[in-house]
């Protein structure tokens, strides 16, 4: 993450840090630098969730493995520190060494916000500049000159969306996320397919959790998860997910009982934050409740679900789903019995917990309805940027 703030760096595999530390030498070759340039600004509705995973489907397709990815041009200007962070934490997703932002404007911000030395920052600032290692966004810069490829998105295009259901780059827009997942249940088994014979796809099971009668079917949610370092370190989409569940539960809206539903923050400061704006008790009401902090859910520590739960999965063979907010997605890496697993931003986990299904279109079929009886759509109850 360090990354998004101008700090050049990256990790190693085991074996390699393993050689190291007895007293092996390890080498690299220089890898190459793309570009990508960001233009635009982000939609009011989406958010940084939603472009990171389009980045990720992007850069992956490109195929930047071994390679430097650095983020440049006018729309990096309209990102914030922790929305950067969010990108560049998934570089070895997307593939790249590293995902990198220059220094700029924000990184001095930064210094001044954790209480830094003026008289340091000042000289780090004169320093940058002199080296040519500032970024300005007034155009009287030119823009670098890469070794690798160059690659463009426009901010503005930037939709709603999820990543599945088998790995963090097959990108689904939330608009074709109902039919994108019917088609995966009848394909071939691969990344996108599960090869459920067409007579089955309408398979249910019923079973009873403490003395609630339920039924699941093919996309029922069963794990839902705000977790990993991605998402949970970005105040903005971690607001948006506790005003959302706010305005869920002020519409008498919940959670299946039977639900895996947890929260793990990257650390006690969003705690802090969801204490302070009032968010953490309607996140609570609805399962989301701090199980520590950390990894858990992205690297397969969920927890068990209940035992009539998973008796009924394996009924009928359902494909049931988790969503979470994480990094990776992988079959089997979540748990057992979720077959179809979905990355997405914290606000749509809640979304998905409350509609208890990815089978759902939230254009057209209301994610609950309310103690007055009347249907309740996502767009009633989803937080504004203005609003977080």
């Amino acid at each position: 993450m360090i990354d998004g703030l101008g700090v050049v760096g990256w990790g190693v595999g085991g074996i390699e840090a393993e050689s190291v530390m007895l007293g092996q030498q390890i080498s690299m070759v220089l890898p190459k630098v793309v570009g990508f340039k960001l233009v635009g600004e982000l939609p009011a509705h989406t958010t940084a969730t939603d472009l990171v995973l389009t980045c990720t489907a992007l850069l992956r397709k490109r195929g930047v493995v071994g390679q430097f990815v650095e983020f440049f041009g006018p729309g990096c200007q309209n990102l914030s520190l922790t929305d950067r962070a969010t990108i560049a934490n998934m570089s070895p997703e997307y593939g790249a060494t590293m995902g990198y932002f220059p220094v700029d404007s924000q990184t001095i911000d930064y210094l001044r916000t954790t209480g830094a030395d003026e008289h340091r920052i000042a000289i780090i600032e004169s320093y940058l500049k002199a080296q040519g290692l500032f970024r300005v966004y007034d155009g009287s810069q030119q823009d670098p000159n890469y070794s690798g490829a160059i690659m463009e998105l426009d901010l503005s295009t930037i939709t709603p969306c999820l990543s599945g259901p088998k790995r963090p780059h097959d990108h689904v827009p939330l608009a074709k996320m109902q039919s994108d997942f019917k088609a995966c249940l009848s394909n071939k088994v691969g990344f996108k397919g599960y090869d459920i014979a067409a007579d089955k796809h309408g398979a249910t099971s019923k079973f009873t959790y403490q003395g609630v009668d339920h039924e699941l079917k093919h996309g029922s949610v069963v794990i839902a998860a705000i977790t990993s370092c991605t998402n949970t370190s970005n105040p903005h989409v971690m607001l948006q997910a506790g005003l959302l569940a706010k305005n869920a539960v002020l519409k008498g809206l919940s959670t299946p009982n039977y639900l895996k539903t947890s929260l793990s923050p990257g650390s006690g400061v969003v705690t802090s934050y969801l204490n302070s704006s009032g968010v953490s008790e309607y996140l609570d009401k609805l399962g989301f409740t701090t199980a520590g902090y950390g990894c858990m859910t992205c690297i397969g520590n969920s927890g068990e679900i209940p035992d009539e739960v998973t008796k009924a999965i394996n009924d009928e063979d359902l494909v049931v789903s988790a969503v979470l907010s994480g990094n990776r997605n992988f079959e089997g890496r979540v748990h057992p019995s979720t077959r179809a697993n979905y990355l997405a931003s914290p606000p749509l986990v809640v979304a998905y917990a409350l509609a208890g299904t990815v089978d759902i279109d939230f254009e057209t079929q209301p994610i609950g309805n309310d103690t007055e009886g009347n249907p309740v759509f996502l767009r009633d109850i989803w937080p504004s940027r203005h609003d977080v």
